[in-house]
């Protein structure tokens, strides 16, 4: 599927937190359409004032928030004055509780949503509500960049974290635009279980559905001779020189890795490489 509608999202008028310019260098390889939605986020949340004072302090931080969206949006438009792909800007605004629904109402009509990373020192609680939007509520494939100033395209070496999970294999179909111009990918399998169906050939089936589609593919099967897979993802990613990363985002349930930790967010807090996540 090539990728003509690519959406990001900018909650900060300092860009260099978003995943703008990693958006537009994929806007102009794909020759796609940027939408880019300038976010005000009201982070205050009802009921956790006196009876009289809600509604006064909602209609101020609200008025804050727009004010907010306003000034990304004007610093957007600033950044992208000289650029030559076809992009739009909007202005708007949600509370943390509406986050959810505003975007997942826009990503689900984008081929491609591109973020950064949700987690980090410099992060908010609305960059992992936008992210949580476009998987689970739009069912739109993500690319998050840890760093968009060094993003410079699609991988050229990417890891295809394949677990048999319809999550992943949901994140390969979505990458395949973007695997066509690998020279070739690598596809990573962490202990494969020994009754599975593909006990004799790990890999196999995924590899033939590839070939088909042009891409060449190797395939290396690990050993988790670490505590966490995100761990030996990244050490694979070290070994190899891979500079991208296919995989499904949380087979288990958000409370569950809340709780208890996941490859999904280790992945988001650690990668060092972008991340092509399908849920």
């Amino acid at each position: 599927m090539a990728y003509k509608t690519i959406l990001t999202v900018v909650t900060d008028t300092d860009l260099k937190s978003s995943a703008l310019d990693a958006a537009i260098t994929l806007a102009r390889r794909e020759n796609a359409h940027l939408e880019i939605v300038c976010l005000g986020v009201d982070r205050t949340q009802t009921g956790y004032y006196y009876v009289g004072a809600s509604a006064v302090i909602m209609q101020e931080t609200l008025q804050k928030a727009q004010e907010d969206a306003e000034a990304i949006e004007s610093v957007i438009q600033t950044r992208m004055a000289n650029e030559d792909c076809v992009w739009s800007s909007e202005a708007m605004v949600a509370q943390i509780t509406g986050i959810t629904q505003l975007i997942a109402g826009r990503a689900r009509f984008a081929d491609l949503v591109v973020l950064p990373r949700p987690y980090g020192a410099e992060r908010g609680l609305e960059d992992e509500a936008v992210i949580e939007a476009a998987l689970f509520d739009a069912h739109a494939p993500v690319l998050v960049v840890p760093d968009s100033d060094a993003f410079t395209g699609f991988g050229t070496r990417p890891i295809l974290a394949w677990n048999q999970s319809a999550e992943a294999l949901a994140a390969i179909r979505a990458s395949l635009s973007a695997l066509s111009d690998a020279p070739s990918v690598n596809i990573a399998i962490i202990d494969p279980p020994q009754h599975g169906p593909d006990r004799s050939d790990p890999g196999g089936m995924l590899s033939q559905m590839l070939g088909r589609h042009g891409v060449r593919a190797e395939i290396s099967v690990l050993a988790k001779t670490m505590p966490r897979v995100s761990d030996v993802l990244m050490r694979h990613v070290q070994d190899i020189n891979a500079d991208m990363i296919v995989m499904g985002a949380y087979s288990h349930s958000r409370f569950r890795e809340a709780l208890m930790g996941g490859a999904t967010r280790d992945m988001l807090e650690n990668t060092t490489v972008p991340i092509l996540m399908a849920h």
